[in-house]
């Protein structure tokens, strides 16, 4: 179904406002598919119909489903496995060396949709016991997404969702059957938390993080606000820190305030000694 010029305007707006995603020629043919089960809720027929409804009054509550419709929570368990492999083979063993001291790691998923890269990170761990004895693992998963965090927090998938990415002993050995679904088991929900989050807010621990994935996130960004976000993950990774972006996603000619690392590709390293930036406030509405 076809989507005027007005409309597509309405909607393209709400979502960069709330998000700061662009909502490119390119997307505009998922529109109307999206938004089909919001066109029953509410009794209507066409984005036209709901670009209608969202002008009127008093529909902050409306607004908000439209975003949560409209983004894509699209991920599965060990997502492009040879990023992980880098993690569990060169990242994690050189964060080991750097904090031996503390024996304390903290790791941002920016834009962790319904968790499960969050949870393949706490079974790398979980699977190499020895290394990992006596640390204190943190695992902080964010997303825009209030419904993907709410996922995320339950830890509990389908059976088409917990399939895909993770082999049938890791399945059983950590994920519990009940009811027809798979829950992750305590041990390794016990390394992670959930929170919703706007990349383009301040991080949620200035300085902390000592490794940040945010992958196939800053695609939807325009140039601009990429740089912004870039800001904000350089203000949540710690000096000595890993950025590890995606495989269409780069730092170079984006932002100075990364570096692309000696080892492995999409990883970087953060410059510390550009000035501090002006506050990206005017960039998006917030979001309650």
């Amino acid at each position: 179904m076809a989507v005027n010029d007005a409309s597509h305007h309405i909607i393209s707006e709400l979502l960069a406002q709330r998000t700061g995603q662009q909502l490119t020629e390119g997307r505009r043919w998922r529109v109307s598919s999206a938004l089909s089960g919001l066109f029953r809720e509410c009794g209507i027929e066409n984005v036209d119909q709901l670009a209608c409804l969202l002008e009127r009054p008093g529909e902050h509550g409306l607004a908000t489903r439209v975003v949560e419709a409209l983004l894509n929570n699209e991920t599965y368990f060990f997502r492009d496995n040879a990023y992980f492999s880098v993690l569990a083979n060169q990242v994690l063993p050189d964060l080991a060396r750097k904090r031996a001291a503390s024996k304390r790691l903290s790791i941002w998923s920016a834009g962790c949709s319904t968790g499960q890269e969050a949870l393949s990170l706490a079974m790398i761990f979980a699977e190499q016991p020895a290394r990992w004895n006596g640390w204190t693992i943190e695992i902080l998963g964010t997303d825009v997404s209030n419904k993907a965090i709410e996922t995320a927090r339950n830890g509990l998938y389908t059976q088409f969702e917990i399939q895909r990415g993770i082999s049938v002993a890791q399945m059983l050995n950590f994920f519990a059957e009940t009811n027809g679904h798979w829950q992750a088991v305590d041990r390794i929900r016990a390394m992670t938390r959930f929170q919703q989050h706007n990349i383009l807010d301040y991080p949620p621990s200035p300085g902390r993080f000592d490794l940040v994935l945010c992958r196939n996130v800053l695609l939807y960004f325009d140039p601009q606000t990429r740089s912004a976000a870039f800001d904000r993950l350089a203000g949540g990774t710690a000096r000595d820190g890993w950025l590890m972006l995606g495989a269409g996603e780069t730092v170079v000619g984006q932002t100075e305030r990364f570096k692309p690392a000696e080892f492995g590709s999409s990883l970087y390293e953060p410059v510390h000694e550009l000035p501090a930036r002006a506050p990206m406030s005017s960039l998006r509405v917030a979001a309650s």
